[in-house]
Order: C-alpha cells, then structure tokens, then sequence
C-alpha cells in the first residue's frame, strides 16, 4: 500500500479508524453527534448485522439508500468492514433509476433508512430481484467485539488496499450511466492528494450539503474529513440556513465549505434579497471560512467575482472525475484565475493529446489523459469500455482543456461541448461565459444540434436575469450582441428562452435534454428566433 507520492501510506479504513477510541466529534446531523470512538462502535454493529445476515461478503456489492446522516456514514463503514463493496444509492433519484442500479450492480444486500420516501419500493423491488434486504440503521449497540482491531467479521477489510470499496455511477451525460469501481487503494490516494493539497487538519470543520452518491460528496468532503479527524457536519441545503450556519452564532465555527456552482448562484441571489443587516451578518460568517471550493460543473466568472465581492473568498475551483477523483486543482495559496482549474494535485500526471494520443505542442488543445494510484479500477460489467476508457495506461477523460500560462482552461466534453461547425471547432464553454455577461441573461447552455449543412448548428438556451428585464431581447439582439464578442461561427444561430436549465443532481447542465428543446417545435416567446 503506498500514497500518492509512492511512499507507504494507510489504508482508508485504517487512517480513519486510528482513532476509533478517540471521543472527538466525527458526525454531526440534525438529530445526533457521534464520535470517532461512537462511529466505530456503530460500524462494528452494522458488519454484525451484514455478515449475520449475509456471510462471505467479501466482494459482494452492498447497495443502501440513506440521508446525509450518522446512519449513512456508519453503514458505508460497516460495509467497507466486512469487505464488501458499498454502492449509495442516490436520495433524489426516482425508482426507475434505482431499480437501473439495482440491475446492474447486482447487489447481494440492499439496505434503506425507512424515513426515504422511495425505501419500501426499493425493498420491494430489491426482494423481486433476489437481494437481502434490510434497514439502515443497525441493531444493538454496535460493542460485540467492537474494540477488536480485525475481528473474523472484518475479513480483513481495514488491510484490503487494493480490494474493491465503492461503486459510484457516472452522471450518463453521454449515454446510460456506468458504475465506477474503485478500489480502497484508489479512494486512499484521492484522500491522501486533496488533504496535502487544502491542508485539511482536525482542527477543520466542514459544512457539507453535497449529495453523498458521488465523489465529491463522498471523497472530497466526508473521506477527507474523516482521514484528517475533522468533523464533518451535515446541514440543511437551503441557501437560507448555509447562510445562517456559516454566520456561525454560538455554535463551532465552520471552516470548510464545498458546493457546485449553481449552488453558489443560490447563495448569492438568496443574500442579494436578505436585508441589509442580514447581509453583513452573513457576509462576516463566510469571511472567517479557511477554504471555500467550487466544482463538478464549470464556475462562471460573475459567481466567482461575485462571491469574492460578498465574503472576500476567492472560490478555488478543481477539476475531476468520478473515474479519478480530483486531477487538478487550483492553488491554496496563490492565484486563482477565473475559468482555470490549475495544476495536477499531488501524486497525479496529467497530459493533453490529440486524437492519436500523441502530446499536442504548448498553447494548444487536447484531451486530458490522465494516470496515477487513484485511477478506478474498472467500469463494472463492462470490460470492453474499461479497456477503451485506457490509452497505453492513461485514462482518456473524454474532455478537453488548454495550458495556458503555467494553468489548465477547460473546454469541454468532447462529446458534448466540442462542437464542429462550418468546419471550425468550437468551445460550447466559451461562448456561454461570454453570454453570460450580457445583462439579461443570468444563465445559459449551448449545446451542438446536429445539422445536415453545418454538422453543428449552435444553439443558446438562456435563462433571464431575476426579476426579467422590462423589455427582454429578441434572438437577433442576442446574435448582434455577440458578434461584437465572439467569431461568427461561434454566435449561436437560435436561442430559447427557459425558466431554469436542466441539471442533474450535481448540477450539471443536461446537455442531451437541450438538444431535445431545440428539436422540439418552438413556441411564442421573446428571445426564440
């Protein structure tokens, strides 16, 4: 087992659980506070309760569907201690996906907190498909041999580096999602990376509002806290409360925050409507946070200049994968330049090439290749797009990016946000920063609508500025707007004016779903054609 810089390092388990005697505050909800000492004794209890239920699951998937909770962490723990692999399932998806994962995992056991609004149909549909089902929150008190280092219910789990420990699905951006298997030595080294890179210690108290079915939630927040012996504090997402919980009050003082950008867009319209008073209070709170972070979609410039004018942060945006993990990363200490994702953190190579896979020359554009310990391991049940996900041992990423003056500016999906038109190749990223400066729009998405004459027709859906202007502008306004801003071929040829744009969980744009709008006929509004 070595870290990320090739040196012996622990495992995931066994870093964290070095303190499974220590009475420091590991989990807070919005019910309980547990320790690391209570989250070991409640994780033994839940291996208990799997490996009675269940024996031999070494190897096994466990799925389980649970909120951002004690109960969550304390099963994912207990999975990981019998030596099977956790798949979380997502709390906002609907039966139908759940029942894809329950599919294509082939979960041995499926476990649901009975307070989740889908956990009796996903019993129910989990029993059709042959799994063990059960609740959540484990029997007992968790201390039949919960002082023991390995006890036979372990399996040797805390030791099993390159052993499979999760499987966390993609967000099928381009086709059904694939579950990412990644091993504990993997998930070690992504923790390992993010702690040397942001100078997590256990002094650190995360506010975390992520969902907990990706890696970002999962690693970047809940891992990286654990690792280092912070504390991890669940909270209630509305922008209201991240507010007041950041101002702090009476209570332990917040010092890390992580968020996808639309989240931050939330925060920043929520405290524009606050009253003033209210505003200094909370603008104060922000201000005493050591680290703020943005990522798993692109950050728009005006959030980032925005959030900067509010709490005097500098949002430091990262860049990563559910294959990876983080690949590169802003600095913590120095600057952080607005549509740039920095460097490779520690213990990662990454490259730009062609089509070819051959190094493209400096200051041009190529897919980011990537490699290091903690790269997945396989696309479960997929072995032919495993071994295409992988160049002469790179991962190929699938997105495109630029290093442009000692930093890496990203473009892209390929395969979505790449758009070939008129012969030209075209960044659907650019041309939306640029628009999203104009004063009407507050949000939008270009997508690439396959055309017969242009190969991609470049087409804007845009979402107004709240309250919407008086007299919102025409389509043609839109292109004669950007023409003076952007190459012609770049200037989207239609525009559709939306309420909000379609994002998954993590907020991503949709871009399939915007593909769909512009193939759907067109209706009377402003700002259409």
């Amino acid at each position: 087992m070595h870290d990320a810089t090739g040196t012996p390092g622990r495992s995931l388990l066994e870093q964290t659980f070095r303190r499974r005697f220590s009475d420091a505050v590991a989990v807070t909800d919005s019910t309980a506070s547990g320790s690391y000492a209570d989250l070991w004794r409640r994780s033994a209890a839940v291996r208990d309760q799997l490996a009675e239920a269940c024996p031999s699951l070494a190897g096994e998937r466990v799925a389980f569907l649970a909120p951002p909770s004690r109960d969550y962490v304390t099963f994912l723990w207990g999975t990981w201690r019998t030596g099977a692999v956790a798949v979380p399932l997502a709390a906002s998806h609907p039966l139908p996906e759940l029942e894809y994962v329950l599919d294509d995992a082939l979960p041995r056991v499926v476990a649901a907190d009975p307070s989740m609004t889908q956990a009796g149909a996903l019993l129910k549909a989990a029993q059709a498909r042959g799994a063990v089902v059960l609740p959540v929150a484990a029997r007992g008190s968790g201390r039949r041999g919960s002082g023991q280092r390995g006890s036979r219910a372990d399996g040797g789990a805390l030791e099993a580096g390159d052993a499979g420990a999760l499987i966390v699905y993609t967000s099928g951006a381009t086709g059904r999602p694939k579950g990412v298997l990644s091993t504990h030595a993997a998930l070690a080294a992504q923790v390992r990376s993010l702690v040397d890179a942001w100078a997590w210690t256990d002094r650190d108290r995360i506010l975390h509002v992520l969902p907990l079915h990706h890696v970002h939630g999962i690693v970047n927040a809940l891992c990286c806290a654990l690792w280092s012996g912070a504390a991890c504090e669940f909270g209630e997402p509305s922008p209201q409360a991240v507010w007041e919980r950041l101002a702090g009050g009476e209570r332990e003082r917040i010092t890390l925050f992580m968020a996808v950008p639309t989240v931050y867009g939330r925060l920043i319209r929520a405290w524009d409507e606050a009253p003033e008073e209210v505003r200094r209070r909370w603008s104060r709170g922000a201000a005493r946070l050591r680290l703020a972070v943005s990522g798993s979609a692109a950050l728009p410039a005006s959030t980032l200049a925005r959030w900067h004018e509010i709490t005097g942060h500098v949002l430091l945006e990262r860049y990563g994968m559910t294959e990876t993990g983080m690949i590169l990363s802003n600095p913590l200490d120095g600057e952080r330049r607005p549509g740039f994702v920095g460097l490779p953190l520690p213990g990662v190579e990454a490259r730009l090439v062609d089509g070819r896979g051959r190094p493209v020359a400096p200051g041009e554009s190529g897919e980011v290749e990537v490699r290091g310990p903690l790269v997945f391991r396989e696309y479960w049940g997929r072995p032919r797009e495993t071994a295409s996900a992988f160049r002469d041992g790179w991962f190929r990423t699938g997105d495109e990016a630029r290093l442009e003056n000692g930093a890496y500016r990203l473009l892209g999906r390929r395969a979505v946000d790449i758009l070939k038109t008129g012969g030209h190749r075209v960044s659907a990223l650019e041309i939306e920063e640029v628009y999203r400066t104009h004063p009407a729009v507050r949000d939008v998405a270009v997508t690439g609508v396959p055309d017969p004459e242009w190969g991609h027709r470049v087409c804007a859906a845009w979402v107004p500025v709240a309250p919407a202007p008086d007299s919102l502008p025409s389509a043609r306004e839109l292109r004669a707007w950007g023409k003076e801003r952007l190459a012609p071929y770049k200037v989207p040829r239609e525009f559709r004016m939306m309420a909000q744009l379609p994002r998954n969980a993590m907020g991503k744009v949709r871009k399939p779903a915007v593909v769909s709008i512009f193939e759907s006929p067109l209706s009377a509004q402003p700002g259409k054609r």
